[in-house]
């Protein structure tokens, strides 16, 4: 809490992968909810993303974002969109998750990049063709699936090499967002069988109990089936932003 007695951040979250990124850094920090932090739902399934207040927030309409309400440098409260750039931010300002020698730091830079440039974005796409789609495609579902297959075993590769986490001998920042997509593995189709040293590093981080906090925050807040209008607030965004701009022309 800050002097006042206010929780010091805002987390505008809804319980997916890229929000249990969050999540679990903010418990792993030892941050707890309505004392350092508070829940800001953003329903994805209802449009909540593209409320202009949290689009002031995170300008990619997209969630999780944070409002820090005590930066480090006293300042006004600070908005941090996009999950990579917020798991940097908490780490750098709390001082843990995150190596502070060069290579070590360099290092879970990297997985922290892999993961937002590539997993995240290709199991994305793998689950939206598998699971979402309103008709099968079979190209996509080839192109992404073995892009999945490709990426995890990449992410084998590096734990088979580190024999620990994905960064090195440390748990960091770049397990966080790692493990947030794999734990999607069953609906990605995936069978963490055929990779061995992914399956190791995942049931390890699994175990901990910060991630299991993290991934509890909102349970009750997900839907087990998309109803159209879940859908639009979900798919239709391309509608959505050319809506926006003819509006503004």
């Amino acid at each position: 809490c800050d002097s006042r007695g206010a929780t010091v951040i805002d987390l505008y979250y809804w319980p997916t992968p890229n929000g249990w990124k969050v999540s679990i850094a903010l418990a792993e920090l030892g941050l707890q909810h309505g004392r350092d932090w508070t829940l800001r739902p953003v329903d994805i399934t209802r449009g909540g993303q593209f409320d202009p207040a949290f689009i002031a927030i995170s300008p990619n309409n997209r969630m999780p974002a944070i409002v820090d309400h005590a930066p480090a440098d006293g300042g006004e409260p600070l908005p941090v969109f996009e999950s990579g750039a917020i798991l940097l931010y908490l780490a750098e300002k709390h001082g843990k998750l995150l190596p502070t020698d060069l290579r070590g730091r360099k290092t879970t830079i990297e997985w922290l990049m892999w993961q937002m440039g590539g997993l995240g974005p290709m199991l994305g796409q793998n689950g939206h063709f598998l699971l979402y789609a309103p008709e099968p495609i079979p190209y996509a579902i080839e192109r992404y699936g073995n892009e999945a297959k490709r990426l995890y075993s990449v992410l084998d590769g590096q734990l088979s090499r580190t024999g620990a986490y994905v960064a090195g001998a440390h748990y960091s920042i770049a397990d966080i967002a790692s493990f947030a997509w794999i734990r999607t593995h069953r609906a990605q189709g995936m069978n963490l069988d055929e990779y061995p040293a992914l399956k190791r590093w995942y049931e390890a981080v699994y175990a901990r109990e910060p991630v299991k906090t993290g991934l509890a925050v909102g349970e009750d807040l997900r839907r087990s089936s998309l109803d159209p209008q879940a859908r639009e607030a979900l798919f239709g965004q391309t509608r959505r932003a050319e809506g926006r701009r003819k509006g503004r022309d």
